[in-house]
């Protein structure tokens, strides 16, 4: 071990990029007084030309640590200060370190086995660890392919750092289009190659104590693992603005966790992508599953899903399988089952967005249950209500009754709309998916104008006295179809009059010609189906757009892909009004170069109507709520007076419930915002 004077003064400079600072870090040799110094210290190394250290480097804090391979050490000039007041000196104590880079101010100790392989920023603690290590090439869960929806394959995902749902979707629902897929894979597969190495990284300011087995696992900035048993070849992608903290008992192999998420409390995943401030908990299992932004995942079971934006469980009896899902909260005992099949469990089924099941319900797969839609029961005919948004599916006696349209005057729905945006808990600018959270979108609203044709047909053809009638394998009561006929007529009516009155927003005019050409759409991109692609609402058109330039190699990146998503994101509300525009020609008969003040009027007027309709049937919902059968159970062993007030001490009033305030104020504002537009046109009436 001993040197030349020549050797031990030669300085050996390095650059590295300090994550902080962005500034050069420099190594050199240790002297041989500072070998002497770590050796008395019970410091020992194979070969101590192999140790580097900073320039400013101390020998104090460093006992009895074994080094292996090419050691470099920063400087340990910090304390922590840790819960209850403890404070522990940065430094080495106990620790086997082979081919390992130490920041500065780190603290480790007690590292049972060693850690191998690694780059470890500055400020970070390391406690109480059995191994770290990477044995290998590593591409850290970059690549691996989870085979969602179709359990025993077909339709698997690619899974990388930058997946986004709308990546996701058209990978695993546009089989049909091989050379899509292939050109998709190649894409996904090249920027995992670029991201793999042989040696991992763990970044500044992470807390990794009292865990177990960690390989090949790459550790962004600000990450805290605390208790965590198992963690083999992933990526944990935390940043300052978004931590993730990984807890107790936690096992997860062949996976991503985006930035903002929570994985705690003997969750266990296998092949498993987790997006953007999801929080798994409370013993979940699942495999072969995706989680996209603010999924809440906690007690159940999950297996071969694709949760969307929004996909909520909570209870130990629910179990989810080989269905799609977003914006959903499943009721206790919610159960699917893909048994159907002779040649494996092929059958897979979706619940569109905002669809919910209450508890005990059960879906036999195949199965698509439209948007907004309320599952209520056991259903094993394979109902199809895609283009019968906002219903309810009830079971009775074995057989699936629809309700078209009557969740549209629901105070759930409501609620759940105006939650969803309030409760995104992504932080940082780097957000994966392009969200819409909008209730009403040329998407929900072409299945009611389908949806109302539908119901109008059923009523031609069966007779309009018919007590039931049959859909997709469910049966309609004659009131639920008029009812839904209704329904579907004031939601479009307020759509197309939300349109109407935004797109003349402020505007004065002082013709019907003025009038006619600021109606006229600003692109012709909008015009045509529209389509949710898992959180994101946009024209065919342009994922049709997307997935050409894929195939014809014009989008040749992750990122480029990204992108293209975003825009069409960023462009929404230009794309929706080109597509309002054609409808509100149709639906209301009109000719684009005769409309006048007056036609804009009856809009607005029949839009008052629709909104305040809804908004009145909202309010009488929220009602019963507060009835004397919702106070049942509520001031024990007193008396009527006693139920009353122990309700209201609890639930408070409804006349000053904040919904119910809000619907009225609601009711008040659209009413003025309609006589407003019409003011404006009066004197062209």
């Amino acid at each position: 071990m001993c040197r030349s004077i020549l050797t031990m003064i030669f300085y050996i400079r390095h650059t590295t990029k300090n994550n902080d600072k962005n500034m050069t870090q420099h190594y050199r040799l240790l002297t041989r007084e500072e070998i002497a110094r770590l050796e008395a210290q019970h410091c020992i190394a194979s070969d101590w030309s192999g140790v580097e250290v900073a320039d400013n480097f101390r020998t104090d804090y460093i006992h009895h640590a074994r080094f292996s391979g090419k050691v470099r050490l920063g400087v340990f000039e910090k304390e922590f200060t840790l819960a209850g007041g403890m404070t522990k000196h940065s430094g080495v104590y106990y620790a086997t370190l082979h081919n390992v880079t130490v920041g500065d101010n780190c603290y480790i100790e007690n590292v049972k086995n060693y850690i191998a392989n690694y780059e470890i920023g500055h400020d970070t603690f390391i406690e109480n660890v059995d191994i770290i290590l990477v044995d290998c090439h590593s591409r850290f869960g970059n690549g691996v392919e989870v085979s969602v929806l179709n359990e025993t394959g077909g339709r698997e995902v690619i899974i990388h750092d930058r997946l986004s749902a709308h990546q996701a979707y058209i990978m695993a629902l546009y089989r049909h289009r091989p050379v899509l897929i292939d050109k998709m894979r190649k894409i996904i597969e090249s920027y995992a190659e670029s991201h793999a190495s042989d040696t991992g990284t763990i970044g500044s300011h992470v807390m990794i104590v009292n865990a177990g087995y960690i390989k090949n696992v790459r550790i962004g900035d600000y990450c805290q693992i605390e208790g965590t048993g198992r963690l083999k070849n992933g990526s944990i992608n935390s940043n300052e603005h978004a931590p993730v903290h990984i807890g107790y008992g936690v096992i997860c192999d062949d996976f991503i966790i985006s930035s903002g998420s929570h994985v705690e409390d003997g969750t266990m995943l296998t092949r498993c992508f987790v997006g953007q401030a999801c929080h798994l908990g409370h013993t979940y299992s699942a495999s072969d599953s995706l989680f996209f932004s603010n999924c809440q995942e906690e007690n159940g079971e999950a297996c071969a899903i694709f949760a969307g934006p929004f996909t909520v469980t909570h209870h130990k009896s629910t179990l989810l399988i080989a269905g799609m899902f977003s914006f959903m909260n499943a009721g206790s005992g919610s159960n699917q089952s893909n048994h159907m099949y002779k040649l494996g469990p092929i059958h897979q089924g979706a619940l569109e967005r905002g669809a919910k099941t209450t508890s005990d319900s059960y879906i036999l797969w195949p199965a698509r249950i439209g948007a907004f839609s309320l599952v209520m029961g056991r259903h094993v005919t394979h109902p199809d209500t895609s283009n019968l948004p906002f219903s309810y599916l009830i079971e009775e006696k074995n057989t699936t009754y629809l309700v078209p349209g009557v969740n549209l005057r629901s105070v759930g729905t409501i609620r759940d709309a105006q939650k969803w945006p309030k409760r995104d808990q992504r932080k940082g600018p780097n957000r994966l998916d392009q969200i819409n959270y909008n209730l009403l979108s040329p998407y929900t609203i072409q299945k009611m104008m389908a949806g109302r044709q539908i119901l109008k047909e059923l009523a031609r053809v069966s007779g309009e006295t018919s007590e039931i009638y049959s859909y997709q394998s469910a049966k309609i009561k004659n009131s639920a179809l008029n009812k839904g006929i209704k329904f579907y007529e004031t939601a479009i009516h307020k759509f197309l009059g939300n349109s109407v009155i935004k797109r003349l927003e402020a505007i004065r005019f002082a013709s019907d010609e003025e009038i006619r050409a600021r109606l006229v759409p600003d692109t012709p991109i909008g015009t045509g189906e529209w389509v949710d692609i898992s959180g994101l609402i946009a024209p065919k058109s342009e994922i049709e757009r997307l997935m050409e330039d894929i195939e014809c190699d014009r989008l040749n990146s992750v990122d480029e892909i990204h992108d293209r998503f975003a825009e069409m994101h960023a462009n929404y509300y230009t794309y929706e009004w080109t597509w309002a525009y054609e409808k509100m020609l149709d639906f209301y008969g009109l000719q684009a170069d005769k409309i006048t003040a007056a036609d804009i009027a009856a809009i607005v007027r029949q839009w008052q109507e629709a909104v305040v309709g809804l908004d009145k049937m909202v309010y009488e919902d929220a009602k019963k709520e507060f009835s004397l059968t919702s106070m049942t159970g509520f001031g024990a062993d007193g008396s009527s007076e006693e139920k009353v007030r122990d309700f209201e001490e609890v639930r408070g009033v409804f006349e000053s419930n904040p919904f119910v305030t809000a619907v009225l104020e609601h009711i008040k504002v659209k009413t003025e915002l309609g006589n407003e537009l019409i003011e404006r046109v009066k004197n062209l009436l």
